[in-house]
């Protein structure tokens, strides 16, 4: 017979809290602490908040596509107004040039009596050191400029462009073959490139605007290539791509109705920017001598014949430096205005 029941229960006897507290090697039990932070959980009245007042939309309203949300923020931005009206006049100064001139220059006799002659009426800028009016010259030479600058910018983004699309879409071989290529143009800077590339004779021999404009393209698609590498590759993983992939649309039919049109963005943001460069690159071939031909009339060859008399009289250099600074200034704001609206992280809410 156990003469201690309280033992009989062997392991599974409870000690008593003294005997808990006066034992050290056994520790009582830890309450959970509570945080300093606790969140309290708030569920909202069905009655006060329905689900037809937070799910309500308006039946009338369309979904607004990326091109029609950059423009409702364009219209609102200053620099973008500013800069679409300065190039649309130097558009129509280009193409209707005799709206705006006195006389026509590749007509007009350039007289010595009149060299380095202050503004008189008819000739609000003066004339040249070969007695040209400077206001007549500056205003014809707005046409070589901006042909140079436009047909060097499209025919960057066709090339460029087809190829970056490639490249980016079918990847593998095709993509590491054009890529490198593309690095070794992209190596060559672009104005020591066009004046080593117009040492050759066939460029030598036959300087106008549309030789400027084919080494410009020649020199100038890597930029827009990469550019639309990277779009096109972020653009193929689509689940819209994958869709048209799964019902059986042929790889250039993706590529030319569903990545394209979605990798445009950034692209047209690189090709404004890039115009004002390329009417850069003609000026200052022009004022080298290796660009147009002198007797046509374009802001690098103006800025090029008034050198010699800048001391005496820097107007003639001036004026076409500043229709060159504005052109370029525009093509640059309309970039940058394009970029801030095209981007969807960059707009505001």
């Amino acid at each position: 017979m156990n003469a201690h029941p309280e033992n009989s229960a062997g392991s599974h006897a409870v000690t008593p809290p003294r005997a808990a507290a006066s034992n050290p090697a056994i520790k009582p039990p830890v309450e959970p602490k509570r945080s300093a932070y606790a969140i309290e959980h708030v569920v909202a009245n069905p009655d006060e908040t329905p689900v037809t007042a937070t799910d309500s939309r308006v039946d009338g309203e369309k979904p607004v596509s990326l091109w029609a949300g950059a423009w409702r923020q364009l219209r609102r931005k200053p620099t973008f107004i500013i800069a679409a009206l300065l190039i649309l006049l130097a558009v129509l100064v280009a193409a209707f040039p005799q709206l705006f001139w006195t006389e026509d220059p590749s007509k007009a006799q350039c007289l010595l009596e009149n060299s380095n002659g202050k503004s008189a009426p008819g000739h609000p800028l003066g004339y040249t050191f070969q007695g040209c009016d400077v206001y007549s010259r500056v205003i014809a030479g707005t046409r070589a400029s901006l042909i140079v600058g436009l047909f060097s910018t499209l025919g960057v983004v066709v090339l460029g462009g087809a190829i970056g699309a490639l490249a980016g879409y079918f990847g593998g071989w095709l993509d590491f073959i054009l890529s490198r290529l593309g690095d070794i143009f992209f190596a060559l800077p672009l104005i020591l490139g066009a004046i080593v590339m117009f040492q050759l004779p066939m460029f030598r021999d036959g300087r106008n605007a549309w030789t400027i404009v084919l080494i410009l393209v020649v020199l100038g698609w890597p930029s827009v290539a990469r550019i639309m590498r990277g779009a096109v590759v972020e653009v193929r993983g689509s689940d819209y791509v994958t869709s048209a992939r799964s019902l059986g649309v042929s790889p250039l039919g993706i590529l030319y109705k569903h990545v394209l049109p979605n990798a445009l963005a950034p692209v047209i943001v690189i090709a404004t920017i890039s115009l004002g460069t390329f009417i850069v690159a003609e000026s200052t071939l022009s004022y080298l001598g290796i660009g147009l031909p002198p007797t046509t009339a374009s802001w690098g060859n103006d800025i090029s014949d008034g050198r010699n008399s800048f001391r005496s009289n820097p107007w003639p250099v001036f004026w076409p430096g500043l229709a060159l600074s504005l052109t370029v200034l525009s093509f640059i704001m309309l970039g940058d205005a394009l970029r801030d609206a095209l981007d969807p992280k960059s707009r505001k809410k």
